[in-house]
């Protein structure tokens, strides 16, 4: 989170020697007087004179507006039907040689939607290699994925948008597919598209280790809950205003990403898996080492099996319609 300063205003009002009471009652009466000659209330003047203080740079969210939902506007019966608000979210971590190139790209292709980037306590130049007008919430120190992109999904809950694209900092998703998404959720009763490289023409060349992992967690979705998945552990995906409120209340904290697929089939989300061309990390390294292969599946398999029991969005606690 970006570090903010406080604002402290004193007023001090010295009221007349003698009478401090009746001093005191003349003093508010002006005061009354004075605001209705004004057309405002001294709170309303109050008020007006705080301004949210700017984050990291003057393009990026302030403070109230990622604390504060903005209101909606009531849409005109005549209006033409609006296009749905687009946010693209970008967790980075230490994604300095990847992550500039990569916003560029999605503000050339994409231009209707905006970029979000959430800085995920990167210790390297980040921060500084992103566009000016580049959205950004910079975290105070590492949360992890879960931890970067819930902060993500609820800027989108706040701020009203229709759809929400997570797309890695790392380059490895193509900012050409990202509209393949969104068409997708737009043209089907989805309310999650999955980006998968298992199912693109071309294959996407992975480690034996690594494939071996996906394909044995997806297998355990499967068995699970019923649900046939070929790239649980896709982070390439998108989602609707439906699934946008859910994760804004609650979203796992480690490598979340076959979690919320087991949990979302299970509240009768539906999820859906298009085929999505990927390259290979061409800088910095990746979460998840091969010394830690083995452990991850394990960890990841015991939580696939406690969420199905857990209800992470109750009905009736949490409005997802």
């Amino acid at each position: 989170m970006p570090h903010f300063g406080l604002i402290s205003l004193g007023l001090f009002i010295a009221a007349p020697r003698g009478n401090a009471t009746g001093g005191r009652r003349r003093e508010e009466a002006e005061s009354a007087r004075l605001g209705e000659g004004l057309g405002v209330t001294w709170s309303g003047a109050m008020t007006s004179l705080i301004r949210p203080l700017e984050v990291q740079r003057k393009s990026g969210p302030t403070l109230l507006e990622i604390a504060a939902p903005v209101p909606a506007a009531a849409p005109s019966p005549d209006a033409p039907t609006p296009s749905p608000k687009c946010l693209i979210i970008v967790p980075a971590f230490n994604e300095s040689k990847s992550v500039g190139r990569l916003v560029r790209q999605l503000h050339r292709l994409l231009p209707e939607c905006d970029v979000l980037v959430i800085d995920d306590g990167s210790t390297d130049d980040t921060v500084r290699c992103l566009p000016p007008t580049t959205r950004l919430v910079s975290l105070p120190f590492n949360l992890g994925i879960g931890g970067a992109m819930q902060t993500g999904y609820r800027y989108a809950a706040l701020h009203h948008y229709d759809i929400a694209v997570q797309v890695d900092g790392d380059g490895q998703h193509r900012p050409s597919g990202v509209r393949k998404l969104i068409e997708a959720l737009q043209t089907s009763d989805a309310d999650i598209v999955v980006g998968s490289r298992f199912l693109s023409p071309r294959n996407f060349a992975t480690s034996p280790v690594r494939l071996t992992g996906i394909r044995l967690l997806s297998f355990w979705i499967r068995m699970l809950s019923g649900l046939k998945i070929t790239d649980c552990t896709s982070g390439f995906r998108a989602v609707n205003k439906r699934v946008i409120r859910a994760y804004a209340h609650w979203y796992p904290e480690d490598y979340p990403e076959p979690e919320v697929v087991l949990l979302l089939h299970r509240s009768r989300f539906k999820v859906v898996e298009i085929p999505a061309r990927m390259r290979r990390r061409m800088y910095g390294k990746s979460s998840i080492s091969l010394a830690s292969g083995i452990f991850y599946v394990l960890k990841v398999g015991v939580c696939l099996l406690m969420d199905t029991v857990r209800q992470p969005w109750p009905r009736g606690k949490i409005d997802v319609t």
